[in-house]
């Protein structure tokens, strides 16, 4: 090995261990996001949007607004004001949880994918402590320059009322 590719090698034991396993996964015929996904299957989960969880998202992406405020130190959860009346939900926060749906926890992670296109419309706030039921329904499985994907289409709905938050199209490509 040349020193100028030892320089693209895992920098820690763990990393090199994850790459030699997903190289043996490779060759020993593990399955494909392509593989393991059919046009037209749906899966579905539900979600209650708890303070805590609003809490770790927008911490971690660090988007600091007081309308996402269900909580308060010392006293926890309140109602929280927004233009909308109480809390709501950062707006990108359920495109995060997609991921959590599109990936059956059932089977085997699938090898080798990418999330490379979303197109997100946002169509009501959600409030905080909503529980919601995120639907992501496989419409497509296309060939574009040698490379395959798969497109779903998503919505993410309130399960008490039927209210419609969110639609998204987003396309994953796979080895």
């Amino acid at each position: 090995m040349t020193d100028r590719t030892q320089t693209l090698r895992p920098t820690t034991v763990i990393q090199d261990e994850q790459t030699r396993a997903f190289v043996e996964g490779l060759q020993n015929g593990s399955q494909t996001y392509w593989d393991m996904i059919e046009i037209g299957s749906v899966l579905s989960r539900e979600l209650t949007i708890t303070p805590e969880l609003v809490i770790l998202y927008a911490d971690g992406v660090e988007d600091y607004n007081p309308w996402y405020e269900g909580w308060k130190m010392n006293t926890w959860h309140i109602p929280g004001e927004s233009p909308f009346g109480g809390a709501i939900v950062p707006p990108l926060m359920m495109s995060h949880f997609v991921l959590c749906v599109q990936f059956d926890h059932t089977k085997p992670f699938a090898i080798g994918s990418i999330h490379t296109f979303h197109d997100t419309e946002i169509l009501a706030p959600i409030p905080v402590g909503a529980t919601v039921r995120i639907d992501a329904k496989a419409v497509d499985k296309y060939e574009k320059r040698g490379r395959r994907y798969v497109r779903h289409e998503v919505t993410v709905e309130d399960v008490a009322t039927g209210t419609l938050y969110m639609r998204e199209l987003r396309d994953i490509l796979s080895l």
